[in-house]
């Protein structure tokens, strides 16, 4: 879903487009046979619920300065409700702390047409489709990052970069290398890591906030808040 922002030069029918194209995607046959089979078998908590099942798109403000960008869509999270980060506890932990930055009207992300909208904020993933184990393969993360390229390309405005996660970094910095800034030596991931892309734009890392981080308290609240007060005052 891309937010209506007027403005000459706004990217909005680009990004519009794109999130179209990522939507009918069919590059990577194992993840869109996963997704598939995921949407017929669902789960028995979501068993009356129609799936999604396909590339979930990216959305947010065509006008951000941050760009949030994720692992891929949850099985029974994005590849239901078909929005990112939305229907499970990422999500719920993700928009809470977006909500207390302020860069989101809600704190809550439960379905696509719930009314959620970003301000100053573009969400979007390292792969569109739900892997099988929450693992794409390397092969697929090449496949997908012409998509977050082109993102990249087009939120002329998003000054602030947050990865959430290690391959989340990794896919950040592999799309800059294409577009020509290729850090030498190259950032290592860590949670609060913060480096200059170039002259204007800055990559923030953060851990993902999965249950397997959040339940174990590698993650908390506070240092989620954390990042992204320092992605708002650098945005």
């Amino acid at each position: 879903m891309v937010q209506t922002r007027r403005g000459a030069g706004s990217p909005r029918a680009p990004l519009v487009a794109l999130q179209a194209e990522i939507v009918t995607c069919t590059r990577c046959p194992r993840l869109r046979a996963h997704c598939a089979q995921t949407a017929l078998t669902k789960v028995r908590r979501f068993r009356d619920q129609e799936y999604w099942g396909r590339p979930v798109p990216a959305f947010g403000d065509p006008a951000a300065r941050l760009l949030v960008v994720g692992l891929a869509p949850a099985a029974h999270g994005a590849n239901r409700t078909g929005r990112m980060f939305t229907g499970d506890d990422s999500g719920a932990w993700l928009f809470g702390a977006l909500y207390d930055a302020g860069f989101a009207s809600q704190p809550t992300s439960t379905r696509r047409d719930d009314g959620l909208l970003l301000r100053g904020a573009w969400v979007t993933a390292a792969a569109h489709c739900a892997p099988p184990d929450n693992r794409p393969l390397p092969a697929e993360l090449v496949a997908c990052r012409p998509y977050l390229l082109r993102e990249i390309e087009l939120l002329r405005e998003a000054t602030v970069v947050l990865a959430l996660g290690q391959i989340a970094w990794n896919a950040v910095l592999a799309a800059f290398a294409e577009q020509g800034v290729a850090l030498r030596p190259r950032p290592r991931f860590g949670h609060g890591a913060e480096v200059a892309l170039d002259a204007r734009r800055v990559l923030l890392g953060s851990y993902h906030p999965s249950r397997q981080n959040t339940q174990t308290g590698r993650l908390t609240r506070a240092m989620l808040g954390s990042v992204l007060a320092r992605a708002r005052a650098l945005a």
